[in-house]
């Protein structure tokens, strides 16, 4: 038997001529297996109400009744996922038990008007448009004896249940018993050590009286000596403070001095600087005209040197053609001689007149006629030349002259910017040196103030040191009025114990007389409400001194006697 789900749910019971109810019914799923020949499975579902033990309804679903299941409800599983699909609806029932609209709810339905014969369990889906029943369930009303069967399990459960209380109820009793008897040990021990130092305590306070005064004593001492080196240190301080701050009020006049003498000159310099940068832009406009005209300059010679070139060039064409002309006249020349010598025979009229007719004596005549046109247009050619070179002559002197002019400004404009960067290099150091003596003077004011605020600190010390010293010596003085009366009463106690004779013909005053005792009560302490603040008789451990503490001390002091006072053996006037 295998429980797969066992939860309380939410029903709607809906029974035949009533209205529907919600039960709180507990659903126990569990698969069977049976071992034999045939391994076969069975699912049991169970419905059971915790409140009723006669409410028993069950069902029994084997693989065939799954199969007709199946095929009446439409359903698309098997056998083997349909325990994990039936669970998983049941989980989603109960995650939405407690909504006011569920989607899932479980739905028990009987035919008769009481919870009795056959019921019906569906599980139904609500959506806005219907309820859609996705699984139903015939369940049988269990017999007699299926009853009884179901109430001695739950009776053999209880009674487990019961079994393994009692012992756990036994084991924590044991162990509380345990722990009671070692806490009861313990607190006797505790006790007792308490009573041992209380003992301890006790014995200690009347020791550490004595030491008490002793240490007033040094304590008003080191008090003394402590104020009157603080008023000595505070007077220190107050003249070293008045000397620094003189000497920071000097300083800082000179500072200011310094500054505005600084910002003159600095006013000078941004002036001669202003002139400065002025003429340095006038120098720069004249060099940029002067480099103007010496581009122009340079441009109109290299335009004279082009056309000399070309008038050399055409000199030199010339000088070659006449040549040329003058070798052909040569050969003519010599032509004509020979002609001459072999027409010797004719006459020198006939020579003549042939000579004129000859072709050669015309292109001697033409040679000689375009010899001397050339020779007229080369020395034209020259006087032009000669014209040009004496301008590029010119040209090139004023062209140096230019020179000269720009190299003079470019010295006196790179005078005017080594002139203007120490005039630069002058007002940023003046400049600088303005912010240190303004950065100074703000450094010694914060100094002022800071030995201002360190007086004003030293005076709230002196001030609240000289309240602690008066503080102390109040509680000093209370102290000691309060162990001199201790002391008396003291006193007055042992001469009663002495004399009891006298103390009878003389009794003591009406109030209340001080207990040493260190199991004083609050009590005690409630009664005397006057006298002083526990605070003042607090030890070194911080604990209520009972034998000098205000609770001990009444509400008006007891008148003095005339008689004197018998030394203590316990406390010292």
């Amino acid at each position: 038997m295998e429980a797969i789900f066992s939860k309380v749910l939410k029903v709607v019971i809906k029974c035949r001529h009533c209205n529907e109810r919600k039960e709180h019914i507990r659903v126990t799923i569990e698969l069977e297996s049976s071992t034999g020949a045939i391994c076969k499975r069975d699912l049991l579902v169970r419905l059971t109400n915790d409140s009723d033990p006669h409410f028993l309804f069950s069902l029994t679903i084997s693989e065939e009744d799954f199969q007709s299941l199946k095929v009446q409800q439409s359903l698309l599983i098997e056998f083997t996922s349909f325990p994990e699909m039936l669970t998983q609806l049941l989980r989603q029932c109960q995650s939405e038990q407690n909504c006011s609209h569920p989607r899932f709810q479980l739905l028990l339905s009987f035919d008769s008007p009481s919870l009795d014969g056959p019921a019906q369990l569906n599980v139904m889906e609500s959506s806005s448009f219907k309820h859609l029943n996705l699984l139903s369930l015939q369940l049988a009303q269990a017999s007699d004896k299926q009853v009884k069967d179901y109430l001695a399990a739950c009776l053999a459960s209880l009674k487990t249940d019961k079994e393994a209380l009692e012992v756990k109820l036994q084991t924590t009793e044991d162990d509380l018993t345990k722990r009671l008897h070692n806490a009861e040990q313990a607190l006797s021990e505790k006790s007792t050590e308490m009573e041992r130092l209380h003992l301890e305590w006790t014995l200690q306070r009347s020791s550490l009286s004595n030491e008490l005064q002793s240490e007033r004593q040094r304590a008003a001492e080191l008090q003394e000596r402590l104020r009157q080196e603080t008023q000595q240190v505070c007077r220190d301080l107050e003249s070293a403070h008045q000397r620094s701050s003189q000497q920071m009020q000097s300083r800082l006049a000179q500072l200011e001095t310094s500054c505005a003498e600084l910002g003159d000159r600095n006013f000078k310099n941004e002036a001669a600087l202003r002139d400065l940068k002025s003429k340095l832009a006038g120098a720069e406009e004249e060099r940029q005209r002067l480099e103007q005209r010496v581009g122009s300059a340079d441009a109109e010679l290299h335009a004279k040197e082009r056309l000399a070139e070309q008038l050399r060039a055409r000199v030199a064409a010339l000088e070659q053609e006449v040549q040329d002309k003058e070798w052909k006249m040569s050969l003519t020349q010599e032509a004509l001689m020979a002609t001459q010598q072999q027409q010797v025979c004719g006459g020198p009229l006939g020579c003549w007149r042939a000579a004129s007719r000859h072709p050669l004596f015309i292109l001697q005549g033409y040679l000689r006629k375009s010899v001397d046109d050339k020779e007229v247009q080369l020395r034209q050619f020259e006087a032009q030349v000669e014209v040009l070179a004496a301008d590029v002559k010119k040209g090139n002197e004023i062209i140096r002259k230019f020179q000269c002019e720009l190299q003079v400004q470019l010295d006196k404009s790179k005078y005017k910017s080594t002139v203007l960067v120490m005039q630069e290099k002058i007002v940023r150091d003046t400049s600088a040196k303005l912010e240190r003596a303004q950065q100074e003077a703000q450094d010694a004011r914060r100094q002022l103030d800071d030995r201002d605020r360190q007086i004003a600190s030293l005076k709230e010390q002196l001030e609240s040191s000289g309240n602690k010293l008066s503080d102390a010596n109040e509680t000093l003085q209370k102290n000691e009025r309060v162990i001199d009366w201790l002391n008396k009463l003291l006193n007055e106690k042992q001469l009663h114990e002495k004399f009891p004779e006298t103390s009878e013909n003389a009794p003591l005053s009406a109030g209340p007389r001080a207990h040493f005792s260190p199991y004083a009560t609050a009590s005690r302490r409630n009664d005397f409400a006057g006298g002083l603040d526990a605070k003042y008789f607090k030890g070194d451990d911080g604990i209520p001194g009972s034998g000098l503490a205000g609770a001990f001390i009444p509400r008006e002091l007891p008148p003095p006697r005339n008689k004197a006072p018998v030394a203590s053996a316990y406390f010292h006037s």
